[in-house]
């Protein structure tokens, strides 16, 4: 089946959200739509409206104009088997110790590897992103240098990657947590095609806001692979639920970000310890005091 993508973009998140609200009424109706911050500083939004059938081209530059957003660019998509398509072009990866991998590609995990399969139904955060293989090689190097943590939970967890991976090298229950229920149940089908059911527990929360997490903390070790603006907005949260000395792994951060979300977490008493980049990405290993 086609699809038709229709991408504007406004100033400031209200315009934006507005927007795509208004998107909703239009016929032929829209399948989906999306606002998402332009990371760049600028508090300009993109928005998203997703179409099985072609959309009214008058009607949304009519929208667009209403909110003083930029005129709609429309793109026809061709019919393609994404899932056929992201098991061609995405290769097992090798981070440290962890080899995250889909199933048709079982036969190729090294001895000794800490396996982690993910399909190409779920690619995102599977390790192929910079931010999501950043964590793993962070955490990799923790557990190399003989520091072994016991509490640990992943904040925003996607896929669960990275839980899974402290699951396979930690003891005890690692808790997963993200505000998308999509995600949720992703994270859990993920946990189960692992082996690791009551190893990972899979939450739905805002950050750290869930009695399950808050039961757990402090911790001595947090994932959180997000964006700029969400990880500067839990610091004072992350240094409440980190126990002293403890650590997080934040990524999800422009190269040119970095600075930023390093001072917001030297504020809430949480220090830089390493910083390492990886294309156009940032992971930060940072330890509260």
């Amino acid at each position: 089946m086609p699809t038709w993508t229709a991408l504007s973009q406004a100033q400031g998140r209200d315009r934006a959200e507005a927007l795509a609200d208004a998107c909703e009424d239009l016929a032929p109706e829209p399948v989906g739509s999306g606002v998402f911050e332009i990371e760049d500083g600028s508090d300009r939004w993109e928005v998203g409206v997703y179409f099985t059938q072609a959309p009214d081209e008058i009607a949304l530059a009519l929208l667009a104009a209403s909110q003083g957003a930029q005129p709609f660019v429309i793109s026809e998509l061709p019919e393609v088997d994404w899932v056929a398509h992201v098991r061609r072009e995405l290769s097992p990866v090798s981070a440290g110790r962890f080899f995250v991998h889909g199933s048709h590609d079982a036969d190729k995990v090294p001895e000794g590897a800490e396996a982690l399969c993910i399909e190409a139904a779920m690619a995102f955060g599977t390790g192929h992103h910079d931010t999501t293989k950043g964590c793993l090689l962070a955490f990799d190097r923790i557990l190399t240098a003989g520091e072994v943590p016991h509490r640990v939970a992943d904040i925003g967890c996607g896929t669960a990657v990275l839980a899974m991976a402290a699951a396979r090298t930690v003891h005890g229950v690692v808790l997963a947590s993200d505000i998308d229920p999509v995600a949720v149940e992703t994270a859990q089908a993920n946990v189960l095609a692992n082996g690791l059911d009551g190893r990972v527990e899979c939450v739905l929360a805002e950050g750290f806001h869930h009695p399950v997490l808050d039961g757990a903390a402090p911790y001595d070790l947090i994932f959180a692979n997000i964006l700029k603006q969400p990880l500067i907005q839990i610091a004072p949260d992350m240094a409440r639920h980190l126990a002293p000395g403890g650590r997080a792994i934040l990524s999800g951060i422009l190269v040119a970000q970095a600075d930023e979300v390093a001072a917001a977490y030297a504020d809430a008493g949480i220090a830089l310890e390493r910083r390492d980049d990886l294309g156009d990405w940032s992971t930060l290993v940072v330890r509260k005091s």
